[in-house]
């Protein structure tokens, strides 16, 4: 459910997690696998009943044309001909909160545009479709298998510049070739895509079905969240990409998903397509170390800052309530993503895990002398490398964060100024207009609580760790004398006269030594910052060299080929069905229901569910969508996600659409690391409830009716009189669902 971005100063921010006992040994149902993988998985013995070409035919249509990436960092499908779309809520979430007002709150009731004239424009909402995708690596390193260093660097990126523009010499017109390294240049692939970016709202539930149970439940199971939005993709008349306009048309996707109304029982195969964000499941043991315990731990405690200050000021102010909607969504889920990340990397031990398999990888290096020639360096330089550079890990992990650009305008602006003035740079008319803009933004309460949050996680550094300059500025104060200083300097920032652009712009026109002398703790953060971004910059050097070297030794080890690390591009996963065990004498199986919901009704936000939906469940009216005296809800897979693939359809061994990826479980955390298949688990929404809700509750059948289903009650009962498949009656498992379902 996380939207994230590196800079070269937060590459190692979120060094992903990968939970697998054994790293590199892969795990079953371990992997987001590249479309042309696809066809080299064991997919039939799983359960997948179509073939791979199926899914992804580069020469023809598969599934994978069917999937797009939104703008919003998610994952969504085409559902029909007419480019309806369907991803997660919390995934169009901002598009709600950019057309509410304190009158009509989109999020609080939901939306139902009634017909195609009432759906409005998504603000700022555009889907990536990909066309091609393709391996490269043996184009782009041809010719450079005896080179090294900065030659090895430059022949590589020349060759992958080459490839790339004769490649975009070949394709129509609005589409893009990227070559991509992954892995720090193990693999190289090239995507063709192409960006539709007229996007509009069509249904959505309200709040307290489409973010039921809210931050209490996030990553939490059991759950029952119906985490879904229908947007529509609009091009221009002659089918070209256009912005917003009356005129345009629906877009006519070259494929769309087929929904399946006949459910899923445990064990069942199902696979997800979607675009992953980053992971780094190959990543040496240091670098985990650092997430553990700098990076995470500083994150949680930073977003949670943030989002207590955004909910203060909107307990007076309801349009900015209304506004940091989205702001608060994803500081909660990302303040959870990094404290359960934290939790489970420490009870997993996956850092000792690690440590354990480069102690092995040392003396399987040994044991040959060509071993030595070619990987010997590489664990002896991490050591050296991260000795040097990490010895004030917590330190470094709060200067890669403070000052916050979003939340501390007028600090940052500060600080950049003083930037410039020691590096001698002159602003520019962009820079200076950024610089306005961002003290027009400003929240002065939310600046001053982050300074505060910031002050004190310095104060709270070990001695070994400590930046003299805080402490000389705040007169090595402790306890409450110390929070009082740094209170009052916060203050005075965020509300003093720097407020005032001309004020800040005559920072620019001051000497670096007035500077030091008026400024002295902006001056020493200044420094410090300068000091960090030049062992970033060795660190990144270095281990871009070491990083390829070091994941093909640990693969060669374990003879096994490793899969790339997700990049927020189209990825493959399977699994099946599967509760889990949480903890000790306890377990979980894999299905909620409406039922289970209203069981959890409090009444009270965010488990005070819609009096309709109580109605309907009292009524037993659930049209084709029922199972078993209610409706199932939401449900487990043991399929390999993570932040980037909400929104992604999972589908059946028969390729039809059975549900949406929208989260993942609180003891898989960490997954960016590593992959646990004891307790990993994807949760979806099942596509029963998503229509149930459009159709029965929502009163949306028109949105319903342009889908195609298959299976239920009603299409089965039909096919029993008109020619019902016959190969899926082969099944016994398919037998026996026709007969739950029909009594």
């Amino acid at each position: 459910m996380i939207r994230n971005k590196k800079s070269l100063l937060t590459f190692l921010l979120i060094s992903s997690v990968v939970l697998t006992a054994a790293p590199f040994t892969f795990a079953v149902d371990e992997g987001m696998f590249t479309p042309d993988q696809i066809a080299s998985l064991p997919l039939a013995k799983r359960g997948l009943k179509i073939k791979p070409s199926d899914i992804y035919n580069p020469g023809g249509v598969g599934l994978t044309d069917a999937i797009v990436r939104l703008s919003s960092g998610c994952t969504a499908e085409f559902v029909s001909a007419d480019g309806l779309i369907l991803t997660n809520h919390h995934c169009g979430f901002d598009a709600l909160v950019s057309a509410s007002t304190p009158e009509k709150d989109l999020v609080e009731t939901g939306f139902n545009a009634g017909n195609r004239a009432g759906e409005f424009s998504a603000k700022g909402f555009t889907i990536l479709l990909t066309h091609r995708i393709e391996d490269v690596t043996a184009k782009v390193k041809a010719g450079t298998e005896s080179l090294s260093g900065t030659n090895l660097a430059d022949a590589l990126k020349k060759n992958s510049e080459a490839l790339r523009v004769a490649e975009q010499a070949k394709v129509p017109a609005g589409s893009t070739i990227a070559v991509t390294a992954i892995e720090t240049g193990y693999f190289y692939y090239l995507y063709q895509t192409s960006e539709i970016r007229d996007i509009r709202v069509v249904f959505a539930p309200p709040r307290n079905i489409g973010v039921y149970g809210g931050d209490p439940d996030t990553f939490e199971w059991t759950r029952h969240t119906g985490d879904f939005t229908f947007l529509r993709a609009y091009v221009a008349p002659d089918g070209s990409p256009a912005t917003y306009s009356p005129q345009n048309v629906p877009y006519k996707p070259k494929k769309f998903l087929t929904a399946s109304l006949a459910g899923l029982k445990d064990g069942d195969f199902t696979f997800v397509l979607g675009f992953p964000g980053g992971t780094t499941r190959y990543r040496e043991s240091q670098s985990i170390n650092y997430a553990r315990d700098a990076s995470f731990p500083l994150l949680y405690k930073w977003q949670r800052a943030v989002s207590d200050a955004l909910k203060t000021i909107g307990q007076s102010d309801e349009a900015k309530r209304i506004s940091h909607q989205t702001d608060i969504e994803q500081l909660d889920n990302t303040r959870k993503l990094y404290e359960g990340g934290e939790h489970r990397l420490k009870l997993a031990q996956v850092v000792e895990a690690r440590q354990a398999e480069e102690a092995r990888l040392a003396t399987w290096i040994a044991a040959s002398p060509d071993r030595q020639k070619k990987y010997g360096s590489i664990l002896p330089d991490f050591k050296s490398l991260y000795g040097e550079i990490y010895g004030a890990q917590r330190r470094d992990a709060i200067m890669r964060r403070f000052p916050d650009p979003r939340w501390t305008p007028v600090f940052s602006q500060l600080v950049n100024a003083a930037t410039a003035v020691k590096e001698g740079h002159k602003p520019t008319d962009t820079e200076l207009g950024r610089m306005r803009r961002a003290l027009q933004s400003r929240e002065g309460y939310v600046e001053r609580e982050v300074i505060k949050f910031f002050l004190k996680q310095l104060d709270e550094l070990p001695a070994n760790q400590r930046f003299a300059t805080a402490d000389t500025k705040f007169e090595n104060k402790m306890g409450k004398e110390r929070r009082d200083l740094e209170a009052a300097f916060a203050a005075k920032v965020a509300e003093g006269p720097l407020v005032d652009p001309a004020k800040m712009l005559e920072i620019y026109s001051m000497s670096w030594n007035d500077i030091k002398a008026q400024h002295p703790f902006v001056a020493g953060l200044v420094e410090e910052r300068s000091a960090l971004t030049d062992r970033t910059i060795k660190l990144v050097d270095q281990t871009d060299r070491l990083r390829p070297l070091y994941m093909e030794a640990m693969a060669a080890m374990k003879g096994v080929k490793p899969y790339p690390d997700a990049n927020f591009t189209m990825r493959f996963t399977y699994g099946n069905v599967k509760g889990y065990q949480s903890r000790e004498a306890e377990f979980r199986t894999p299905f909620t229901t409406m039922k289970g919901m209203l069981e959890k009704d409090t009444g009270e936000n965010p488990f005070d569910a819609p009096q309709k939906l109580r109605d309907l469940q009292a009524a037993q009216d659930f049209g084709r969508y029922g199972e078993g005296g209610t409706v199932v809800l939401n449900f487990l897979t043991t399929t390999d996600i993570i932040g980037g693939n909400s929104g992604s359809p999972i589908l059946n061994g028969n390729g039809e659409q059975v549900g949406i990826v929208f989260d993942g479980n609180y003891e898989g955390l960490g997954n960016d690391f590593y992959f646990d298949p004891d307790v990993n688990r994807t949760i979806s929404v099942d596509i029963r409830y998503v229509m149930f809700v459009t159709e029965k509750f929502g009163n949306a059948k028109w949105v319903t009716d342009e889908m195609k289903t298959v299976g239920g009650a009603k299409a089965k009962a039909v096919g029993a009189v008109a020619g019902f498949n016959s190969d899926r009656l082969k099944n016994q498992d398919d037998r026996n669902v026709i007969k739950r379902v029909i009594p």
